[in-house]
Parts: C-alpha cells; structure tokens; sequence
C-alpha cells in the first residue's frame, strides 16, 4: 500500500508485467478510484504483413527525469490525484502481452480517468521508449508516435 501523502514510481522492466503490482502501488484508504491502464501488443496487418511482437528501447537516464516531470504537471492538473505508477516493457513483447501498465489513483474518479488519458498522451510524446514493429515476414521497422515533437506526423 501507497503512503499517504502521494507517491510515484516508474519502472522499466524485461520481465512480464504485473497488473496487482502496480494496482497495489497505488491503492489508499484516502483513494475512492483507481484508474488502471494496460497496453497490449496486437496482432496488426500491415501491408500484407503481420506483426508477431514489438522490441522496445528507452533512454533509459531520461525516462526517469521525464516521468518525474510530468507526474509533476498531473498533480498542477489534478491536485487530488494521490497515486501514479507506470511500469513498461523493454525487449521483446509479443503479441497479446503487455507492453505498458499504468495506474493513478485519486478519491474521485473523474480525476483518476482524466489524469490517465493526459498521462498516457505525454508518456508517448515526451518519454523516451521507443518501438519496433517486428512481422511475420521477417521484416522489422521502427515507429514513431506521432504524439512526439520531433516526428515527421507530428499535429
């Protein structure tokens, strides 16, 4: 169980991700809602391609620095969200597994749900883990999140 006052905690891992791991980060008796979000990979066509996993990378210095800041932002944003932990996949993470799990917590809901979606947008716009789509025919390529300052789609 989280303490009181807030908590936040990012965590990147080759290892399978655990969903009562990061729900139990941020469950507290002040806390009415959790909002829980898994990413998962998935089976997607692609010119005629499957894709079979993804190969993720991260900088993995920054990641922290960036998480710290923008848990700073949610709770300018949110200032009653309690809770925030984050944990993500590094290497290969085939299809059907999670990629990425994420959790808040607040005593109201509607922060919790609002404060996730922001979370999620910046997490791809700003936090420096980067994907390869690998596919069944043995071809590989790297995708930007269009979210990202930097990429070519950006809006």
């Amino acid at each position: 169980m989280s303490s009181p006052e807030g908590s936040s905690s990012m965590k990147l891992t080759h290892d399978q991700l655990s969903l009562q791991e990061v729900y139990e980060s941020v469950v507290s008796p002040a806390c009415g809602a959790v909002s829980l979000f898994v990413g998962t990979t998935r089976e997607e066509q692609l010119g005629g391609s499957t894709v079979v996993g993804l190969e993720y990378e991260a900088y993995e210095a920054m990641v922290q620095s960036e998480f710290a800041k923008l848990c700073e932002d949610i709770r300018r944003r949110w200032p009653s969200v309690r809770h925030l932990c984050a944990h993500h996949r590094l290497g290969w993470v085939g299809v059907g597994e999670a990629s990425v799990v994420v959790a808040i917590s607040s005593p109201h809901r509607h922060d919790s749900h609002s404060a996730i979606q922001h979370f999620l947008s910046e997490l791809k716009a700003k936090i420096p883990i980067w994907k390869k789509e690998v596919y069944d025919s043995d071809e590989q390529q790297w995708k930007q999140n269009v979210e990202c300052s930097w990429s070519v789609n950006h809006h």
